[in-house]
């Protein structure tokens, strides 16, 4: 099912199809993400386009440069990232997921960040 995605000032749009119900949302305890603290949902890169604001989309990235947080530069809200565990597939973020209210589905989990596989 398509779905669309905005940030705060609704400076930015994307609009995606999950690869899997929202209820499977996860959260990361890496040293970005934990703080973060976003539920996200994967969607295939061939999934994902963004719709509106693309000029007001900041980036940000460190340590091996794979994953892209993308943030509004207007109201700072975090939107989506390229996976580094997956490059090919982005989260969304859950809580800006037009329609979601994301204290009705079930407490999403945590996904070991850490303990990176691409680290092994």
């Amino acid at each position: 099912m398509k779905r669309t995605l905005s940030c705060h000032c609704g400076a930015v749009e994307l609009t995606f199809t999950p690869s899997e119900p929202l209820s499977e949302a996860a959260r990361c305890d890496c040293s970005f993400c934990r703080r973060r603290a976003a539920a996200t949902v994967a969607v295939p890169e061939a999934d994902i386009a963004i719709t509106k604001g693309a000029d007001n989309l900041t980036l940000y990235q460190w340590n091996t440069g794979t994953a892209e947080h993308y943030f509004c530069k207007t109201c700072g809200i975090y939107t989506h990232h390229r996976r580094r565990s997956n490059p090919r597939e982005f989260g969304v973020n859950l809580g800006a997921i037009h329609g979601v209210t994301v204290a009705e589905l079930r407490d999403p989990g945590w996904n070991d960040g850490v303990n990176h596989p691409a680290d092994a």
